[in-house]
């Protein structure tokens, strides 16, 4: 069998997980299931669980990513983010999906609890992006403000920047291809979130219609190791904090519950 159509087949089968472990280690999300993608080989990206300030600001926040550990207590937050809580505070209330494409075009609006029970579901190696939904970014804030209000981001600021979140929860194989924009950081709470990143001067090799998973199987092996990204695996209760104008795209190998502080 070609590697593609065994890729192919492995996803397929990822839809037949078995049930969730609970509310305590997952919080009744479902995980990526057999023939899941792995974690890298080797995470590029230096973790840190006693960084100061002074070192973010000196060695981190205008250089290189970093993926901070411990800095902030979100225990309530992710309680708070259970599939069942979730579903019980929020399932009437619609939500905004958009495309997992590089420009996010198209939008579709509909009730959170469909988007759970539906399109939450492992990402077909064979989708588009743009045949992709995927629920990030376009909350409502004065709606969700019951759960935000929970959320404890992570300590360090950069000057003449104001913090927005946006909120996410995606399935296992789904993600977004290479995009930049400011800094910011990523916070994951439910799932694993497997990162690329490339420094604003040298720009991927990517199609912005085709999705991290489909960029994973079909570019990733062919790249050199010098043109390979910076690449890591983010976990539950992690954050990874990037840079302005750095490319990064995202590949969540379960389904993934997820919030950025975007610094604007």
């Amino acid at each position: 069998m070609a590697p593609g159509s065994r890729l192919l087949a492995l996803w397929a089968l990822a839809a037949l997980v078995l049930p969730s472990s609970g509310e305590e280690g997952d919080g009744g999300w479902r995980r990526g299931g057999p023939g899941a993608v792995a974690e890298e080989e080797r995470c590029g990206v230096e973790r840190r669980a006693d960084l100061t300030y002074a070192d973010f600001v000196q060695h981190y926040a205008f250089v290189r990513p970093v993926i901070l550990q411990g800095l902030t207590d979100n225990s309530r937050f992710r309680a708070l983010c259970s599939r069942e809580r979730l579903l019980a505070s929020f399932g009437d209330r619609v939500v905004r999906l958009s495309t997992a494409n590089t420009y996010s075009y198209r939008k579709v609006d509909l009730p959170f609890q469909e988007y759970v029970e539906q399109l939450l579901h492992p990402q077909d190696p064979g989708s588009l992006g743009n045949d992709t939904l995927y629920f990030f970014g376009d909350n409502n804030l004065t709606e969700w403000a019951s759960l935000f209000r929970h959320y404890s981001p992570p300590p360090f600021g950069l000057p003449g920047t104001a913090p927005a979140y946006s909120f996410g929860i995606a399935g296992a194989g789904s993600g977004v291809p290479f995009h930049w924009h400011g800094p910011g950081y990523s916070e994951v709470i439910y799932g694993r979130k497997r990162w690329f990143l490339y420094p604003p001067e040298k720009t991927p090799e990517f199609h912005p219609n085709k999705t991290t998973l489909a960029w994973l199987r079909d570019t990733y092996p062919a790249l050199p190791p010098s043109a390979r990204p910076l690449e890591c695996t983010i976990r539950a209760g992690e954050v990874l904090y990037f840079p302005d104008r750095w490319w990064h795209a995202t590949l969540n190998l379960d389904t993934s519950v997820f919030i950025s502080t975007f610094l604007g």
